[in-house]
C-alpha cells in the first residue's frame, strides 16, 4: 500500500508540458503580482496610498476575494448599464470593488475621489494583464514542470 497522494494531471497543448489542475502556486505568485501592482500605482498616482508592501498583500489577498465573490454580482446588476454604453460602463464595476476594499483597509489603502478610482481600476486591470501574462502563469507552468518530473 503506498501513501502517495493522486494527482491529476492534464497534457498542456502548447508545450507538452503536464499541468495539474489544482494549481496553488499560480493563485499565490498572482496575489504577489496583485501586490506588486497595486506598489506601482501607488508610487505612479497621487489619489492613490498604500502604506507599504504588507498592505498591498493585504489589500491583493482582499480584492481577490472581493472579485470572486461581489463582483459577479455587480456585473449582472450593471449589465442594462453595459448593454446601453456598449461595455464603456464596465469599469463602474472595478471601481466599485477598490471603493470597498478602500473602505475595508481603512488609512492604509486610501484612494482619493470617484474619478480617480476609474483611471486607477482602469490602469490596475491593464497592468495586471500584462504581468499575469508575464509572470503569473510562466511561474506556474515552471513550478507544475518541476513538481512532474520530480515526482
Amino acid at each position: 500500500m503506498s501513501s502517495r497522494k493522486a494527482s491529476v494531471y492534464k497534457i498542456s497543448k502548447s508545450n507538452n508540458v503536464y499541468e495539474e489542475k489544482d494549481n496553488s502556486t499560480e493563485f499565490f505568485v498572482g496575489i504577489v503580482v496583485y501586490a506588486i501592482v497595486l506598489m506601482i500605482t501607488s508610487s505612479l498616482f497621487e489619489g492613490f496610498y498604500v502604506q507599504n508592501f504588507l498592505f498591498a498583500l493585504i489589500a491583493a489577498l482582499l480584492l481577490s476575494l472581493l472579485n470572486t465573490t461581489i463582483k459577479p454580482l455587480l456585473i449582472v446588476l450593471t449589465l442594462p448599464l453595459n448593454i446601453v454604453t456598449l461595455g464603456i460602463a464596465y469599469p463602474i464595476v472595478n471601481v466599485i470593488i477598490l471603493q470597498f476594499c478602500d473602505l475595508l483597509m481603512g488609512k492604509t489603502f486610501d484612494i482619493s475621489g470617484i474619478f480617480a478610482s476609474f483611471i486607477i481600476a482602469v490602469f490596475i486591470s491593464f497592468l495586471k494583464i500584462i504581468l499575469d501574462n508575464l509572470i503569473t502563469k510562466k511561474v506556474g507552468r515552471w513550478v507544475l514542470w518541476i513538481q512532474c518530473y520530480i515526482n
